[in-house]
Parts: C-alpha cells; sequence; structure tokens
C-alpha cells in the first residue's frame, strides 16, 4: 500500500491539460484587463481631444462674431461721420459694402478721373474710412478691404481690349491714388496692413457685371452703376464658416 500511495501521481499531473486551461484563461484574463486599461486610457485621450477641439471651435465661433460686430461698426460709424459732413452713401444689407454712388464721384461715360469738382468730397470720404478703421484694434479684424470700380452695362471700346472692365479697374485705381496723394501722411490708407502684414487695401473692378440696377434705360439708371463699392471683408468672411468650423469638429469625434 506504501508503494502504490508513493507512486501515485499528483492531481495536476495526472491532469495536464487542465494546468493549461488554466493558465491559458489566466493569461486571457490579464490581456482583458490590459486591453481594458488601454481602451479606458484611448478614450479619456479622445474625450480631451475633443473638449479641446470644443473651446477652440467656441474660440473660432466668439472671433467670428467679434469681426463681424466690429465690421458693422466700422461701416456704421462711417455713414454717420459722412451724413455729418453732408456727404450721403450707401451700405449693403448684409453690412459688408459701404457704396459710393457716381453723384459724389461724378464719373462721366466712358472717364475715370476723380472730376476736380468732386475730389473735396472723395477727400472727406477717404479721412472718413482712415478713421473709423484705425480706431482700436479694428485693423486686426480685418482681411482685405477692396476698393470695386463699376461701369453701366453701354458697350465700350479701347482700354487696350479690356472695355467695361478695364473702365471700371481704372475708376478704382483713380479713387486709390487720388487718396494717395491727397490724405495727409498721418491719414494715409497704404499704411495700414491686416493682421498677417499685407497691405489692408486692394483694387479690383468688375466692369458691368455687378449693376445696382439691371434694367438701365435712362441716363439716371446708367448713373446708378457707375459707382465705387468698399468691401470689407473679415479674417473670416462671414457666418457662413460657422458650420466649416462646426464639420471641422464633427469629424474629429470617433
Amino acid at each position: 500500500m506504501r508503494f502504490r500511495k508513493s507512486l501515485g501521481a499528483p492531481v495536476d499531473e495526472e491532469n495536464p491539460y487542465w494546468m493549461s486551461f488554466s493558465d491559458i484563461m489566466s493569461a486571457l484574463l490579464v490581456i482583458f484587463i490590459l486591453a481594458s486599461v488601454i481602451l479606458m486610457l484611448q478614450l479619456m485621450e479622445i474625450q480631451q481631444e475633443l473638449k479641446e477641439r470644443q473651446v477652440q471651435f467656441e474660440q473660432e465661433i466668439v472671433e467670428l462674431k467679434k469681426a463681424e460686430e466690429v465690421r458693422r461698426t466700422i461701416l456704421d460709424e462711417a455713414v454717420e461721420a459722412l451724413r455729418k459732413r453732408g456727404i450721403k452713401v450707401e451700405v449693403s444689407e448684409n453690412h459688408t459694402v459701404l457704396s459710393i454712388p457716381n453723384d459724389l464721384l461724378g464719373f462721366d461715360t466712358g472717364a475715370y478721373d476723380i472730376h476736380p469738382a468732386y475730389q473735396a468730397r472723395a477727400l472727406e470720404i477717404g479721412k472718413v474710412i482712415s478713421e473709423v478703421i484705425s480706431r482700436d484694434d479694428r485693423v486686426d479684424f480685418l482681411d482685405t478691404i477692396f476698393i470695386e470700380g463699376h461701369t453701366d452695362n453701354r458697350p465700350l471700346q479701347g482700354f487696350m481690349g479690356k472695355g467695361n472692365w478695364g473702365l471700371s479697374t481704372f475708376r478704382a485705381i483713380s479713387l486709390w491714388q487720388f487718396w494717395g496723394e491727397a490724405l495727409p501722411s498721418e491719414e494715409q490708407l497704404s499704411r495700414l496692413n491686416n493682421k498677417d502684414g499685407n497691405p489692408l487695401f486692394s483694387v479690383s473692378g468688375y466692369g458691368e457685371t455687378r449693376p445696382v440696377l439691371v434694367q438701365q434705360v435712362t441716363e439716371d439708371d446708367f448713373k446708378r452703376n457707375r459707382r465705387i463699392d468698399i468691401r470689407f471683408t473679415i479674417r473670416r468672411p462671414d457666418s457662413a464658416q460657422y458650420e466649416q468650423v462646426k464639420e471641422r469638429l464633427e469629424v474629429a469625434k470617433p
């Protein structure tokens, strides 16, 4: 009996497969715990990233709204200041464009020079624009201010084959150059740069492609379309950008 008992194998040796299964289960449990910890850490990182993106999103919304408020304020103050000087200009419905009608500039058909009789008013407009833009840190919220020339829809020859397009551009250039010559050095618009260090003002021409009046029959109709628009663009152009920022946030979500 003693001999048989001494040779009796332990239970584990009699069941080698049980030993292996137990080890596998233990290993799987460890792997599961490690995977759970890694997953929790990843989820925490993702959650933190989303919080940071949410904060960034909210900051961008605030900056966009602030920029639009600054643009609206600039245009409102410019209109009021010019009104007090007896100069009536127009502002677009979305508060992005200050429109200077031909009555204030006196462009004849096919002409682009600022007529001497209108130069005093053109100078006042330049002074006011310089004044309202230069206040506080308003320039930091602006990207580009376009001086845009426009014509009526009557065909025009000349301008090296550029016709109305060339004429409208020459009108914008003419006003810009006049301001450069007539404004005092401390009020020069060319001294202003945007936040990226680029010149704030730019010049462009649209010919007859953006009329105030589509139907142009009378001489009055033609005059209304001969004008200069001052278009103010902010660093993030408009409220449509809100959705683009939001889309970027949605893409980042798991």
